[in-house]
């Protein structure tokens, strides 16, 4: 079962059957997300595997986990939105129990050339690695 916010998300995505919706809403997300600091952008938060230079940082406040990200792609950047939309401020054990499955109920796969679909997987991972580091109670 997915967590509330990235249920809506994936049902807002699998209602919409045309590719050119779909890649909208992504840039919709884009637009939504706010930037990180230069400073931010350090190899630790680099997600490896991408095509294009993605950045995922991550907070522990009061035992849920905050995280930011940024892309120098449009269309990269909102994956890392969908996926910061979806997984902000759950607690690392419910970040750590998401399967990426729902990656493929989105129908984004379909849409997204296969380098994208790729780097959707290693941005999901490195959230949950991130995730990880916070359950097992090392800094992220």
């Amino acid at each position: 079962m997915l967590p509330p916010n990235l249920d809506r998300i994936v049902e807002r995505l699998k209602r919409r059957t045309d590719p050119k919706q779909k890649y909208e809403q992504l840039l919709a997300f884009a637009k939504k997300l706010e930037p990180i600091p230069e400073s931010a952008k350090i190899p630790a938060n680099k997600v490896h595997g991408c095509v294009s230079q993605v950045y995922i940082t991550a907070d522990l406040e009061n035992g849920q986990v905050w995280y930011k990200g940024d892309s120098d792609a449009q269309l990269v950047k909102g994956l890392v939105a969908l996926l910061i939309e979806g997984l902000n401020g759950l607690t690392p054990t419910e970040i750590l129990q998401v399967t990426p499955n729902f990656i493929e109920e989105t129908g984004l796969k379909v849409s997204l050339t296969p380098s994208r679909a790729n780097g959707f997987y290693n941005i999901f991972q490195l959230m949950q690695k991130k995730a990880l580091g916070f359950q097992l109670g090392m800094s992220a």
